[in-house]
């Protein structure tokens, strides 16, 4: 990791704390960063400011339809189906999850996921940048809204 300085990333929502929402990952990404002591940098428009969101659990979170968690799709791969050269070779998809799990309540998809202020070291906008101070488990992002 020492060859990592730090680590910038999207938002589509920022909350009043600086909490953040962006696609699944983020938060991941943050807390990698946070544990490899790298600063962790969100950069995004002032239009993905929202001073009315308290926090990020009052941000609006959509989520996908839960058969695109259940499905992988490939290649068959056999040593009985030979793929002719200048050919695509067939593909097919299984579903990896019970039956059980493919009504709304089985499966968890969101498309976005939140990342705590207490992760994020600074929130660039085209108006400036927000740090986070050391110790404080937000961000005053109402400097750069």
């Amino acid at each position: 990791m020492e060859l990592i300085r730090g680590t910038v990333v999207g938002a589509d929502r920022v909350a009043k704390n600086g909490d953040t929402a962006n696609k699944i990952g983020t938060y991941n990404a943050a807390v990698i960063a946070k544990r490899h002591r790298v600063p962790f940098i969100v950069c995004c428009p002032v239009s993905t400011l929202d001073l009315s969101i308290p926090d990020g659990s009052a941000i609006p979170i959509e989520y996908r339809p839960p058969i695109e968690a259940c499905l992988v799709r490939g290649r068959i791969v056999s040593p009985v189906v030979k793929v002719e050269e200048n050919k695509e070779a067939a593909q097919a998809i299984v579903q990896i999850t019970p039956d059980l799990a493919l009504d709304d309540h089985g499966v968890f998809n969101p498309s976005f996921d939140v990342t705590p202020s207490e992760l994020i070291s600074a929130i660039v906008t085209e108006r400036g940048v927000a740090e986070r101070a050391p110790d404080a488990s937000s961000i005053p992002i109402s400097e750069v809204s």
